[in-house]
């Protein structure tokens, strides 16, 4: 079992940034791929960024990429989003996600664990 619990986020005005944390109970974070989602329009959540086991692999969205960076620190069982260039539309609770499999472009099913969110607020 692992429970996760998310942190960091807040208002920013836009070109702003802020880096979320995820906290991850129980000593397994290192077997896990972590991930972190947002609601979308049409969408239950969708995919942001994902790393691998050991942080060596990432992944991101086209509409993050360049601004946005995942990081884990399995010592501190870990992960962090940091946003950079922040954008209104940006706006969203920010869930991370844990999974045993690491695929760059994870479906919602296919990680075993979330965390409560984390809200995120860009103001124009």
């Amino acid at each position: 079992q692992v429970q996760l619990v998310e942190s960091g986020g807040g208002l920013v005005q836009a070109g702003g940034s802020l880096r979320l944390s995820c906290a991850a109970s129980g000593r397994t974070f290192s077997s896990y791929a972590m991930a972190w989602f947002r609601p979308a329009p049409g969408k239950e959540r969708e995919f942001v960024a994902t790393i691998s086991w050991s942080g060596g692999s990432a992944n991101y969205a086209d509409s993050v990429k360049g601004r946005f960076t995942i990081s884990r620190l399995n010592a501190k069982n870990t992960v962090y989003l940091q946003m950079n260039s922040l954008k209104p539309e940006d706006t969203a609770v920010y869930y991370c996600a844990a999974s045993l499999i690491y695929k760059d472009y994870a479906p919602l099913t296919m990680y075993d664990y979330w965390g409560q969110g984390t809200q995120v607020t860009v103001s124009s």
